[in-house]
């Protein structure tokens, strides 16, 4: 335990020079493209908030548990740069997080992303990616509806892609993804998922657009107990309408063909599925509201060491009651079940899990702002003796002065 311990330190310490480079990176960015274009703008826009938090079940569990109240603060920076032909935006972030009553805990995220986009006259090219430390009883349990432990995940994400414009109509476009994900607990599996996809994309009509990919995935846990390791192939086909001018759809899908091999102490268990994912997705926007709704089957890598089939149904909308004063909901639906793979030893059960979570936000003077929000949880799985319920409650102010700017 104290080796791992010890090596999560070393791997954590890596993980801080790799966000000195990322801001080393985007001044070089600043400097090079400063010197090369004619025209070259660039912000930044500092801020630091303070948050309250009430939770009635922060572990959603479903045993004797006690209220949990704790703090939030948030020092973050926004940096925008902007070329002829270059676009680069991060937002670089912390939370330093306190909780007491019935979970007391201390923790520290990081939040270091990095987009860039360069164009040429038929090429573009594209990065996504970044540093993410951050906490899976938060950021997993919404993404996928799983309950994991109360622990620290961080997380590498490289995602280059690149988009050639063959005709006015006809697009090559090509993506690779890469994620590498470690936990700050024994009790959960570090993972490493390895992709690409490339394909054909078709404007068939100025509302029609038609997308055809190729794909393929690589998901291997590099530490747990009982090795896990799974790759799909597969075929995705979109399709994307505008019905007009505020209102547009989406739709797609495709097989995935899943093998996968787990290691046990009694021998290797090798498994082969096709399993077919699709969505769909439809974006309304009004004057002063914009409603989106989305469903997506998927296969998603799971700290529990093997991959996750997720069914997830989502609702999100806002509304500007005044230049001042704006409204927010969001409602989530997920089923989940576990894909090719046991976890920890044991078949994984289908777990489903609803959100609810309406908010308001208020500019209080120029540069301040104020936001309240409840949310309300429930969870349900095939094992538990009953379903688990939590309501929470935050209230934020935000400090964001005059963004500073600069041009060459």
């Amino acid at each position: 335990m104290h080796e791992r311990d010890g090596a999560r330190g070393r791997n954590h310490y890596r993980y801080v020079r790799g966000v000195g480079r990322l801001l080393v990176l985007l001044w070089l960015l600043e400097c090079t493209t400063a010197g090369q274009s004619e025209a070259a703008e660039w912000s930044l826009a500092p801020s630091i908030g303070a948050k309250g938090v009430y939770n009635s079940n922060l572990l959603l569990t479903p045993l004797p548990h006690h209220d949990t109240y704790g703090y939030w603060v948030t020092p973050a920076t926004e940096f925008a740069g902007k070329t002829e032909r270059l676009d680069v935006s991060s937002r670089l972030a912390a939370d330093i997080v306190g909780y007491f009553g019935g979970e007391d805990r201390q923790f520290t995220n990081v939040f270091a992303p990095l987009s860039v986009r360069y164009r040429t006259d038929k090429d573009l090219f594209g990065f996504n990616g970044g540093f993410t430390r951050d906490n899976t009883l938060l950021s997993e349990l919404q993404a996928t509806g799983v309950v994991l432990q109360f622990a620290q995940r961080n997380q590498w994400t490289f995602n280059p892609t690149w988009t050639r414009t063959v005709t006015e109509k006809l697009s090559v476009q090509s993506s690779v993804q890469l994620s590498d994900t470690t936990y700050e607990t024994a009790r959960l599996a570090d993972h490493r998922v390895v992709g690409g996809s490339g394909g054909l994309q078709y404007q068939l009509t100025e509302r029609d657009q038609i997308l055809l990919l190729g794909s393929y995935t690589d998901f291997r846990t590099t530490d747990s107990p009982f090795p896990f390791r799974a790759n799909f192939p597969g075929i995705n086909m979109s399709l994307t309408h505008a019905l007009d001018e505020s209102l547009t759809g989406t739709v797609y899908g495709g097989p995935r063909f899943l093998s996968s091999t787990t290691q046990t102490p009694v021998g290797s268990f090798d498994a082969n599925e096709t399993v077919w994912l699709a969505g769909a997705s439809m974006t309304k926007k009004f004057e002063r509201a914009m409603v989106q709704v989305t469903f997506a089957r998927d296969l998603s890598p799971s700290g529990f060491g093997l991959l996750i089939q997720t069914n997830r149904g989502e609702v999100s909308g806002t509304y500007d009651v005044s230049e001042t004063l704006a409204l927010g909901l969001n409602l989530v639906g997920m089923i989940t079940t576990g894909k090719a793979g046991t976890a920890i030893g044991a078949t994984f059960p289908e777990s489903r899990y609803v959100s609810v979570a309406p908010k308001l936000t208020w500019q209080l003077l120029e540069w301040w702002w104020a936001e309240v929000s409840y949310m309300y949880r429930w969870r349900d799985t095939d094992i538990a003796i009953s379903s688990a319920e939590s309501h929470g409650t935050t209230f934020m102010v935000t400090y964001s002065p005059a963004h500073l700017s600069f041009s060459h």
